[in-house]
């Protein structure tokens, strides 16, 4: 089992920033592909970034090139997302996730272990 814990969320102006850490703890997750995911009131959950095991691809959503980036490292069990120039859009809860059995995933169905997530509000 991996435990997945978000933090780095909160209020920001519009174009302002804020960095998501998620670590893991229970198993090294080396070998998993990562991902964050954000679901806002009333709208279903969407992918926002991916990133394989070794973090040398990744994946963004169109809504988030060129403002977001994902990263990892694995020695520290830890993931992250770096989100630059915020739009009021952006503000939902933002999860980590983790796919034990893909290196790397697009497919929300495909990640077995989830975070509890954290809010981020982008105030116009």
């Amino acid at each position: 089992q991996v435990q997945l814990v978000e933090s780095g969320g909160g209020l920001v102006q519009t174009g302002g920033s804020l960095r998501l850490s998620c670590a893991a703890s229970g198993r090294t997750f080396n070998s998993y592909g990562l991902g964050w995911f954000r679901q806002a009131p009333g709208k279903e959950r969407e992918l926002v970034a991916a990133i394989n095991w070794s973090g040398d691809y990744t994946y963004y959503a169109d809504s988030v090139k060129g403002r977001f980036t994902i990263s990892r490292d694995n020695a520290k069990n830890t993931m992250y997302l770096q989100m630059n120039s915020l739009r009021p859009e952006d503000t939902a809860v933002y999860y980590c996730a983790a796919s034990s059995r893909y290196t790397s995933t697009v497919v929300s169905a495909r990640y077995d272990f989830w975070g509890q997530g954290t809010q981020v509000t982008v105030s116009s």
